[in-house]
């Protein structure tokens, strides 16, 4: 069962981290990164590994590899409640490689790919050892490359990662955040096209966020009553050739899309 909220919580905000995870979301985040400014870096290093070693457990957003914060943000990766690593500016397998060898075994690496050339090299970042699922930094992306607009100004750089991710077999990739937390329409419409581009969840930064979000990636009461339909027609026709369902072929693909499809549906709502 692939996650499908990513909720981010500032690693020098150590109140907030019992309520993150108990907001509702399938992954909670602990920055190290952008939203701990450099003067903070290591108080909220301390509070992460207090946390965590009273039994905190967490996915943990390191600081850059090319960063003066790196090397003592890996220390962190020792303790047991460590249980994915964010790893920023992702942008080539050697970084992701030299990443996997400082971890232990059973957690894997959560690359965020949000620069041009980390997008240009979404397939060897895909393919490289330990990676759980991509990321999409789209904020960050849209700073680097000189993009204004969220829609089909970054459909290209979308796709390269839905298409990376499924050449390396690994889960669809996780969408950027919406930055208006407080406007639900917005976010629904994020999240639908996020989903109809071949995403599979999405990051966020608000509790408030969560619900909508792990609501939207799960399929529509239509698509559950297409799919149901699919396979009832499929096993009334055992044994015979060619079906169809409203005038459209039903094939293996067609079949395997609903089986897919109802899986998902029995995930909680």
């Amino acid at each position: 069962m692939s996650a499908r909220s990513y909720l981010f919580v500032p690693g020098d905000r150590p109140e907030r981290f019992d309520k993150a995870c108990n907001s509702g979301a399938d992954v909670v985040v602990i920055d190290l990164e952008d939203a701990v400014t450099p003067d903070r870096k290591s108080v909220a290093r301390a509070a992460v590994r207090a946390w965590l070693e009273a039994g905190g457990k967490a996915c943990v957003r390191l600081n850059g590899t090319d960063t003066e914060w790196f090397n003592d943000d890996c220390e962190l990766l020792e303790l047991e409640g460590v249980t994915l690593v964010a790893l920023p500016k992702a942008e080539r397998a050697e970084q992701i490689s030299q990443l996997a060898e400082r971890l232990r075994p059973g957690v894997n690496i959560f690359p965020i790919v949000e620069t041009a050339l980390g997008v240009w090299n979404a397939v060897e970042v895909a393919q490289a050892p330990k990676v759980e699922r991509l990321a999409f930094g789209s904020v960050d992306f849209q700073l680097d490359t000189g993009i204004i607009g969220d829609d089909l100004e970054l459909l290209y750089a979308r796709s390269r990662l839905v298409i990376a991710s499924a050449i390396a077999r690994i889960d669809a990739p996780v969408d950027g955040v919406t930055v208006a937390l407080d406007d639900d329409e917005q976010l629904r419409i994020d999240v639908l096209g996020a989903r109809s581009k071949g995403f599979g969840g999405k990051l966020c930064v608000h509790p408030r966020q969560v619900a909508q979000i792990n609501q939207g990636f799960l399929p529509s009461e239509d698509e559950v009553q297409w799919a149901q339909a699919v396979i009832s027609e499929v096993e009334a026709h055992t044994g015979v050739g060619a079906i169809s369902l409203k005038g459209k072929l039903i094939d293996q693909p067609v079949i395997d899309r609903a089986r897919k499809l109802l899986s998902s549906s029995t995930l909680p709502r």
